[in-house]
């Protein structure tokens, strides 16, 4: 198999694992607060982040330092080289989701929450459960 394809299959392999994460947090967070789980509200609040991130990275009001923060977010996902390697179980995309976490949590927290609220896509209860996610309240 050639190794940009096996590169290829890795990435969106931790990608997959990072959302069906993020699927299993949310959920969690939902029963503890005794709300209903509106599985198409978490369904769609992956690519409710991604327009969010794409959309932050391209408004020149936003700090450059959180811009590149970002955008080096993107380049560790994408890198076949982690500081675990993804094929053992668990942790492999444990430090992804880490790692994501802690980007969002500064992205949102340098960037400000005004910033936050212009770009993001999604719905009113999609915002507060990234941003109980990330622990920004």
């Amino acid at each position: 198999m050639p190794e940009w394809l096996v590169v290829g299959l890795a990435v969106v392999a931790g990608l997959v694992a990072m959302w069906l994460a993020l699927l299993l947090v949310l959920w969690v967070q939902a029963r503890r607060a005794g709300r209903s789980v509106d599985w198409r509200q978490i369904v769609r609040l992956v690519g409710d982040v991604v327009v969010l991130l794409k959309r932050l990275v391209a408004d020149p009001e936003v700090p450059r330092g959180t811009r590149w923060w970002l955008g080096g977010l993107l380049v560790y996902l994408l890198l076949p080289i982690d500081l675990v390697p993804d094929f053992i179980p668990v942790l492999g995309y444990a430090d992804d989701a880490i790692i994501v976490a802690i980007a969002l949590r500064y992205a949102i927290r340098t960037a400000g929450r005004a910033a936050i609220e212009r770009h993001w896509p999604g719905t009113a209860d999609g915002l507060e459960s990234l941003l109980a996610l990330v622990g920004v309240s």
